[in-house]
């Protein structure tokens, strides 16, 4: 278990409520993918931007779990579009400390059976 995966997800996790797209795109791959629901992921630092820059989301971390690489984490996402807040999991695929893949999930259960972690995987600070 790598606190250091932790550590990017939760900067991320800043750099989206500050909106601060400079960090945001430090902490990110060139490549990254942002899957959309449909068959087109959006793909890369532009989409990226665009995202951060439109979806007007706030991110509140819960609890984290953890595994080779693979970080889901509970949050309370308010978004915009949308101001009453939502309990959701996003699982985030972190390498050399940059997050190349975030995948929203409509619950818990959901992101576990998708990437294969469970609460054996709960991060303990």
């Amino acid at each position: 278990m790598s606190t250091s995966e932790i550590a990017t997800v939760l900067a991320w996790h800043d750099a989206v409520n500050s909106n601060d797209i400079d960090t945001l795109v430090q902490l990110s791959s060139d490549d990254i993918v942002l899957p959309t629901g449909d068959d087109d992921p959006d793909q890369g630092l532009d989409e990226l931007r665009e995202w951060a820059t439109t979806a007007g989301v706030t991110l509140e971390p819960g609890r984290m779990f953890v595994h080779h690489g693979v970080v889901v984490v509970e949050e309370r996402a308010t978004w915009a579009s949308e101001p009453a807040p939502r309990d959701e999991a996003i699982a985030f695929r972190v390498v050399d400390d940059q997050v190349v893949t975030v995948v929203r999930h409509t619950t818990l259960e959901e992101a576990f059976e998708a990437t294969g972690l469970s609460e054996a995987d709960l991060y303990e600070s």
